[in-house]
């Protein structure tokens, strides 16, 4: 049997060109989600898939980063496939696992996919650090009440006690009271 999975990194993408692919290559069952691909957590539809997959069925793709963009993530997925008896096919790239080639081709588009999400947090975190320069990024603004928690410490009550009336983590308490 033909099994895919489709995943786009974020809810505004449209996954419907994947999906028509992966349709037109005969997939007969389509596991799909919006999630990040830079780990494996919180992936229930890829978590599964994978579950599902049996001996003699093709796991089908479109790209191999649309499976993993960490080396480690994509190497465990195929190992827990080709334990399974299962064969990885990606239908635009040259990937496929019942092949010497295709593995190698495999592996090096893994550690492409993860050189490739480096580099964007790399330039991220750039971004964001000449940004606080300019002083246009502050960052997030505070949630919590720094007043009130400066007044409860007054009151007498200790750090676990105002985390929990506020129902706040301790160690933020111990932050507003540092600064």
């Amino acid at each position: 049997m033909k099994v895919a999975y489709s995943r786009v990194s974020s809810l505004h993408q449209n996954i419907a060109p994947q999906i028509e692919i992966l349709k037109n290559y005969g997939c007969e069952k389509i596991y799909q989600e919006k999630v990040s691909g830079t780990s494996t957590q919180n992936r229930n539809q890829l978590k599964e898939c994978l579950d599902f997959v049996r001996e003699g069925d093709e796991l089908v793709i479109t790209r191999i980063d649309r499976l993993a963009r960490s080396v480690l993530d994509l190497q465990l997925i195929v190992k827990e496939l080709s334990d399974k008896g299962v064969n990885l096919t990606a239908s635009e790239q040259s990937i496929n696992t019942q092949t010497v080639e295709g593995k190698c081709f495999l592996d090096m588009l893994g550690v492409f996919a993860e050189f490739e999400t480096n580099l964007r947090k790399e330039r991220q975190l750039e971004g964001i650090a000449k940004a606080k320069e300019k002083g246009v990024y502050k960052g997030r603004k505070s949630t919590i009440d720094a007043d009130m928690i400066r007044e409860l410490k007054e009151s007498g009550l200790g750090a676990s006690a105002i985390a929990k009336q506020m129902s706040i983590h301790r160690d933020s308490v111990y932050r507003v009271l540092k600064s």
